[in-house]
């Protein structure tokens, strides 16, 4: 789709210095931009790139303004103004409504507006599907599921039975929404299964990412707060709560009846374990290992960096010999302590 950088400025809500007939037609980096291709600037570090970039327009802050060569779109926060400007010039294509007809829709199924259900889909009994909700082909939605308006499924998506889902929620290939909670009870040595009866509950605006597993309540429900972010290949466990807006990126695990605070940010492969509380406004950095409940907002990491294999052998026998060490160091604090009062 082709806009012009009048209508883009104004759909982005910037103030463009430039000629506002101009066509843009594709974003690209910086580096690599061409004639009618729009990109953006965040930080200074990469106004080199900017001064050589044969973009036909960039969206800068105010900074950065006088250092654009080209036609400028300036804003507050470029990152959120290119993320609109792209959905602007790349608007997500709707499959036209009807139900294909390789799917099973049983009639007590209660459908909306402009509903599209693709090829090979099943829908259980008494599903409801809100207007322009779009089921992507293969999907299977089981009895009693609740979708809201504007809902999005790709291909595969599987949503267990009686869980719910809020509006304009996009959910990516292969994720499996209520799966069973991995509840087991020790009997002398044998387990058995504890059935779960709860539901998973995700609000509206959630987006989540191909092969997705988010697990049903024990009992109580699996709950995703509005706004959630949850980047691929995330496990969320029973009993889970995830606060509004947080983000959380690939490979990452929450172990069971954890709650996860607001405008949390995830980095990659991050575990937490179970039963521990998260406040709202943590960011944990890639490879955390949360094992403890996080009481005040702040940015914190664990895990130990790549290092050559020689030192790290070392650094791990050190760390064998810490409480020894600590040990002896109390005694020489001591003993310091006690030559001094002679003194």
């Amino acid at each position: 789709m082709a806009l012009t950088l009048g209508e883009l400025a104004e759909g982005i809500g910037a103030e463009l210095r430039g000629d506002p007939h101009a066509r843009i037609h594709a974003v690209n980096t910086l580096e690599a931009a061409g004639e009618g291709e729009l990109s953006f600037l965040t930080q200074g570090k990469y106004r080199k790139a900017l001064q050589s970039t044969a973009a036909t327009a960039v969206i800068v802050p105010e900074a950065e303004a006088e250092h654009c060569p080209v036609a400028a779109l300036v804003v507050d926060n470029p990152h959120a103004a290119f993320a609109r400007a792209a959905t602007l010039l790349y608007p997500v294509e709707r499959p036209a409504p009807g139900i294909h007809a390789s799917a099973v829709v049983p009639d007590s199924c209660v459908l909306g507006e402009r509903v599209h259900v693709g090829p090979h889909c099943t829908l259980g009994e008494n599903v409801v599907l809100g207007d322009d909700c779009v089921i992507g082909p293969g999907s299977v939605i089981e009895k009693g599921v609740r979708i809201g308006a504007g809902g999005r499924l790709l291909a595969n998506v599987t949503i267990l039975a009686d869980c719910r889902i809020g509006e304009r929620v996009l959910i990516h290939p292969g994720a499996v929404i209520g799966s069973d909670g991995f509840g087991q009870a020790d009997d002398n040595g044998r387990w058995l299964k504890i059935p779960q009866v709860g539901r998973v509950i995700i609000g509206d605006d959630v987006e989540i990412g191909a092969n997705v597993c988010i697990d049903r309540g024990a009992i109580a429900d699996t709950v995703i707060e509005d706004g959630v972010k949850l980047d691929n290949l995330v496990h969320i466990a029973h009993n889970v709560r995830i606060g509004a807006d947080t983000v959380i990126a690939a490979l990452s695990g929450i172990a069971g009846s954890t709650t996860l605070g607001r405008h949390c940010m995830l980095g990659g492969e991050v575990g937490i374990v179970g039963h521990i509380t998260i406040a709202d406004n943590v960011v944990l950095t890639g490879r955390a290992d949360v094992r403890q409940s996080i009481r005040e907002p702040g940015v914190y990491a664990s895990g130990t960096p790549l290092e050559p294999v020689r030192e790290w052998h070392r650094n791990q026998a050190r760390f064998r010999q810490l409480d020894e060490m600590a040990r002896q160091l109390k005694k020489l604090e001591k003993r310091l302590a006690e030559i001094e009062g002679k003194g």
